[in-house]
């Protein structure tokens, strides 16, 4: 059986390590900077936009060409949400600044649109249950801490997306690992 491309369905490796460890990565980056470690400087941004952005955008796409909706429209929007993010922070448009209430309901859409993503990983593996379900905290902990203006929720939002990004690089790195050994090895 062939795609309308000719390709055999199974000559595109699954994309979701690569998705799983861009997004975990990438949240712990961020997380490290909301823990107090260092500022949003150059790195963490552009670990946003180029490995949280642009891997999971590619991870995304593949996806789509694999079938699997959900793993596609996961990584795409949280590539986007990278994408997104790292323009707000780095002021990729002049004249136009965010404040804390467009900050909150940014971060509140997306808590939004992540607790239905985490309904959808109800009938799946137990690590991508609590990369999603600890998501969700990590956005609407951080809307609270932007629209209350309570400084002290970005320690709070550092834990939970570190926590969130631990989560996320063990399912990538035990998606890899138990393809490699062909066995679980990694109980995901």
């Amino acid at each position: 059986m062939t795609d309308e491309c000719g390709a055999s369905p199974h000559t595109v490796a699954d994309p979701a390590p690569l998705g799983l460890l861009a997004f975990g990565m990438t949240t712990a980056i961020l997380s490290l900077h909301n823990l107090g470690a260092y500022g949003l400087d150059s790195a963490v941004l552009s670990m946003g936009l180029l490995y949280g952005g642009m891997a999971q955008i590619v991870a995304g796409i593949f996806e789509f060409k694999r079938g699997n909706t959900f793993g596609a429209t996961a990584f795409t929007s949280y590539g986007f949400f990278w994408l997104s993010f790292v323009a707000i922070e780095a002021g990729a448009m002049p004249g136009a600044q965010a404040d804390a209430a467009s900050m909150g309901a940014y971060f509140a859409v997306w808590g939004v649109m992540t607790l239905f993503m985490f309904a959808g990983t109800l009938k799946g593996a137990a690590s991508l249950k609590i990369v999603f379900l600890s998501l969700t905290a990590l956005f609407f902990v951080v809307a609270a801490k932007d629209l209350s203006g309570a400084s002290g929720l970005a320690h709070a939002a550092g834990a939970i997306g570190l926590f969130c990004g631990a989560a996320a690089m063990y399912s990538g790195l035990g998606a890899v690992v138990n393809a490699q050994m062909g066995r679980a090895v990694m109980p995901l």
